[in-house]
């Protein structure tokens, strides 16, 4: 069985495509098998929603009169990066309110502007000769800005790894509050819903695809940073970080239903990002693994006490078992907990599929390939000689 992106546009825009979510499509092939599943399904989608830290949103706000080259930008207060011309800046999520106060970052901003509501500007500059203006102090919103775009390095990481704590001390982490004495495990993914394990090589998911992005439409613009295909498989699917996403998509369109702000005591700031991506069924093999469910689905434990790059895997588990409540590690009841949320990433999954079936998403076949091989490198103190 064989079929095209072309076929399956065709089918969009007649309004006869099938679509099924994730959960769907693995109950048809638990009923009817793998062969006659592939045959009667068109489209398969995903969604996840959770932390996503390496995100954030250029912004410009145009020129001021007389005009300024912004050396220095607050957004309510948040600092943002301005090294890339005089009126753009970068707003990064975890970037943290300057002073006192309660935890406030660049999530909470990009979630302002999202919900339309008016974001303090304060900008600093030396001043030359074409950009006399040394200070502003304004206000912005989505209607009065030029462009303001999400682009995010790193999203939709492909599985990820369990997080325990062996020490006799709790950890504040990014993985959330961890128990000592192994008192607890966090995870986060939305296992057999997880946009990237779906399709676990990246057949149909590469620079140019057309994706669902914190409401509104992006694109995947190039492999996620920390991409790597060199961890361990299990039913044709990596055990453990593997690849990621760097995507854009217009900040006009998103919903703070699908960008919420997180705050993790003792760690920092992070945003919550609804991404949806559909997997085409070209194939038998791709359906094969878009149906692969939570019991087939694995993901290492990591004992976060270990402060080292070097940690290994300490146990192994399915998201079955993750998602169940609790898990026997050495002998003990651990309680595992998700930090993403299952629940959104069903809606998104539900609400790309009615964009499709109602001929308001089609699909794109990927410009380029991302690589089919990539290890990651680590960063040690070397000498200049060293690095040459």
């Amino acid at each position: 069985m064989k079929r095209t992106y072309e076929e399956i546009n065709a089918k969009i825009q007649r309004g006869d495509a099938v679509v099924m979510t994730a959960e769907e499509a693995i109950k048809l092939a638990e009923s009817n098998g793998i062969e006659k599943a592939a045959k009667e399904v068109d489209v398969v989608t995903t969604g996840t929603f959770g932390a996503m830290c390496s995100s954030g949103a250029f912004i410009n706000f145009g020129h001021s009169e007389p005009p300024i080259r912004m050396k220095r930008v607050w957004l309510n207060g948040v600092p943002a990066y301005t090294g890339v011309a005089s009126v753009d800046a970068y707003i990064g999520v975890t970037e943290e309110r300057e002073g006192n106060g309660p935890p406030y970052g660049g999530a909470h901003v990009i979630e302002d502007l999202v919900s339309g509501k008016a974001v303090h500007l304060r900008a600093t500059a030396s001043g030359t000769d074409c950009y006399p203006r040394k200070d502003i102090d304004t206000y912005i919103s989505l209607r009065t800005v030029n462009q303001a775009y999400m682009y995010n390095p790193r999203n939709a990481y492909q599985n990820y790894g369990v997080a325990t704590n062996s020490s006799d001390r709790t950890l504040s982490t990014y993985m959330g509050k961890l128990l000592p004495h192994y008192g607890n495990m966090t995870y986060s993914s939305a296992g057999q819903l997880s946009p990237l394990l779906k399709d676990p090589t990246l057949r149909t998911i590469g620079i140019g695809t057309r994706i669902f992005l914190g409401g509104g439409i992006g694109y995947v613009a190039w492999e996620g940073t920390q991409y790597k295909t060199t961890p361990p498989v299990k039913n044709d699917v990596p055990v453990g970080p593997a690849r990621s996403l760097a995507v854009i998509g217009d900040l006009r369109g998103m919903s703070t239903e699908f960008l919420q702000p997180l705050t993790f005591t003792g760690y920092g700031i992070s945003l919550a990002i609804g991404i949806g991506i559909p997997i085409p069924i070209l194939d038998e093999d791709i359906m094969r693994t878009a149906v692969l469910r939570d019991d087939q689905l694995f993901a290492p434990v990591f004992d976060y006490a270990i402060q080292s790059r070097n940690r290994k895997p300490i146990a192994e588990f399915s998201y079955a078992q993750l998602k169940s409540g609790s898990v026997e590690l050495f002998g003990k009841k651990v309680q595992t907990s998700s930090l993403s949320s299952y629940y959104k990433a069903r809606i998104i999954a539900d609400r790309l599929k009615k964009m499709i079936e109602e001929s308001e998403f089609m699909l794109t076949r990927p410009v380029e390939r991302l690589p089919e091989e990539r290890t990651q490198r680590a960063l040690d103190v070397c000498s200049r000689e060293d690095v040459l």
